[in-house]
């Protein structure tokens, strides 16, 4: 990712209200507090696969559980320093995005001009939901690329793709090209995990992860970190030298 003393922009598509806080909430944080513009986009609420607290409630509704997985993520991205987050409302479990989804999603690319875009593992046996979110989000990257679309002034440049870590990465074929140090913002995290009742059972399991991503960080580097985020690349990296 971009060097984060450097202002810019930068886009997170979720498949879900919570995903952008379990796997990418160090880099919202981290790139918030350098003064970074940041956009969430949550495709969905997680209302119907990601809210089994929320369905223990005797009387409980699709529209209330949907309002309260909302209010969850917007307290947590406020609390990240996102700059803005948007629900498309597409439903989950499953996903199903259209193209009207898409050109809105193109128009926000074209409109915020991310640096860096964060999404989805590629492949998830166990949840469709995330990597028909990345492929969404890469299609609409396609989309906002068109000369012809809206014209070339309005045609977006080519921002890489980082993909953050899925919850069974050795199933997903997923493995870390980049570890994020997030130590100085963990705290800010771990206080964004604690936004998503509904989804109580995740903040240890993601404390684990976190540490164990900087302790392999550390081990890769000569950085003394304690908390890492892991990503992974979708194309090359474009330098004028290795370091």
């Amino acid at each position: 990712m971009n060097e984060v003393g450097s202002k810019g922009t930068g886009l997170v598509v979720s498949a879900h209200s919570a995903d952008f806080v379990w796997r990418a909430g160090g880099a919202i944080a981290l790139y918030a507090k350098r003064g970074w513009q940041i956009k969430v986009v949550c495709l969905s609420f997680g209302e119907r696969g990601e809210s089994q607290k929320l369905w223990k409630e005797p009387g409980m509704t699709l529209d209330r559980v949907k309002s309260g997985r909302r209010a969850e993520a917007e307290r947590a991205a406020g609390i990240l320093g996102a700059a803005g987050i948007e629900f498309f409302d597409l439903g989950d479990y499953p996903l199903r995005t259209n193209l009207d989804a898409l050109e809105k999603l193109a128009d926000i690319y074209c409109a915020l001009r991310p640096a860096w875009v964060l999404a989805h593992s590629l492949d998830d046996p166990y949840n469709f939901d995330h990597p028909e979110a990345t492929r969404f989000a890469q299609e609409a990257r396609v989309v906002a690329q068109a000369h012809g679309r809206k014209g070339a002034a309005v045609a977006l440049g080519a921002p890489p793709v980082f993909l953050f870590e899925p919850h069974q990465p050795e199933q997903c074929g997923w493995k870390p090209q980049l570890i994020l140090d997030i130590s100085e913002v963990w705290d800010v995290k771990r206080k964004a995990f604690e936004s998503m009742d509904a989804q109580q059972h995740l903040w240890e399991y993601y404390t684990r992860v976190a540490l164990q991503r900087g302790s392999q960080g550390a081990r890769n580097s000569d950085r003394k970190m304690q908390y890492g985020e892991a990503y992974q690349r979708v194309f090359p990296t474009v330098a004028e030298c290795f370091v």
